[in-house]
């Protein structure tokens, strides 16, 4: 117990856990305690708490927003919807095998990106092919090739005389990239791959000539998308240390989809901000296989000096 709280520390760390991932809502949170140990706390403790936990772990995760600037090769990004008293912010993640780093934005802009990796960023940054990605400073980009995949998904509804024939060409070399990108990863035989990139490379401007003055508007802006942006859509043939999708992004955005739908949103931003907080700690903790209501513990031991500050860094 830290002089001066109402709750022991573990108790609180716990209620973190539960508010943070479990979604528990604090009318919820009252109910299991009573059920637990007939422990009554009221609302406006377990809003404190909250608070407190946030405050708590808040130097961990600017630390972390520090660290990730510049010695992160690869970064995911992607963005949701979050409503803050009824108006549309946006919740961004920044992420890799290691960390998720979670953003509170009142934009979908590239003011956000700027804000979180600067002016730019000397990785790779993959991405959905949402526009405010186009221009940003990087050494080189990923744009999602799941997405791509959907957008010639789509065509193949569409009316037009080629959009069937170009769609469903553009669907087996997506799918045929993917599925070699999987062997890639299972057997690591650098030779086969590099022979196979050659070929479908090859087999990629083939098409493309193939079917230019067929397009109609739809197809062709597809098809001057990979052509422009070749080097976005295709970095992972050369480089496949860089997955060829965003999944990893998409995926730590789950978390935080449920949290939305359970809570309505924020009353205000800085509320938001808090969230996002205690989200990073929630997902890279789950990431690095440590325990999130540890490192709450750990947080709150460390405002009163009884151990150093927990690192989300590894």
């Amino acid at each position: 117990m830290i002089p001066g709280q109402d709750l022991g520390v573990r108790l609180q760390a716990f209620l973190g856990w539960l508010g943070n991932y479990g979604h528990l809502p604090y009318e919820k949170q009252q109910e299991l305690l009573w059920e637990l140990g007939k422990i009554e706390i009221g609302v406006g403790t377990l809003v404190t708490t909250n608070q407190r936990v946030e405050g708590a772990i808040n130097p961990s995760v600017e630390n972390l927003a520090k660290w990730i600037r510049n010695t992160q090769p690869n970064i995911h990004v992607d963005e949701t919807p979050w409503p803050v008293k009824g108006v549309k912010e946006w919740l961004w993640v920044f992420t890799n095998p290691d960390f998720c780093l979670f953003h509170a934005g009142d934009t979908r802009s590239r003011n956000e990106l700027i804000a979180v990796l600067g002016s730019e960023y000397s990785g790779v940054l993959s991405s959905d092919d949402l526009s405010v990605y186009n221009g940003y400073v990087v050494k080189a980009q990923q744009k999602c090739l799941a997405h791509l995949r959907r957008h010639f998904k789509r065509l193949l509804k569409l009316p037009g005389q080629h959009n069937q024939a170009i769609g469903q060409a553009f669907l087996d070399l997506i799918d045929e990239a993917f599925s070699h990108y999987r062997d890639w990863q299972l057997t690591k035989n650098e030779l086969s791959y590099r022979t196979w990139v050659e070929e479908f490379k090859n087999e990629i401007e083939k098409k493309l000539k193939q079917y230019w003055n067929q397009a109609g508007y739809e197809a062709g802006k597809l098809l001057r998308s990979l052509k422009e942006k070749a080097a976005q859509w295709w970095y992972f043939l050369d480089n496949p240390q860089v997955p060829p999708d965003n999944n990893l992004a998409e995926r730590s955005l789950r978390l935080a989809v449920t949290k939305r739908k359970v809570s309505g949103g924020s009353r205000s931003m800085k509320r938001f901000e808090h969230t996002a907080n205690l989200l990073t700690v929630v997902q890279t903790c789950r990431r690095q296989k440590r325990s999130v209501i540890n490192f709450f513990e750990q947080a709150l031991m460390a405002t009163v000096g009884a151990r150093e500050i927990p690192t989300l860094i590894i």
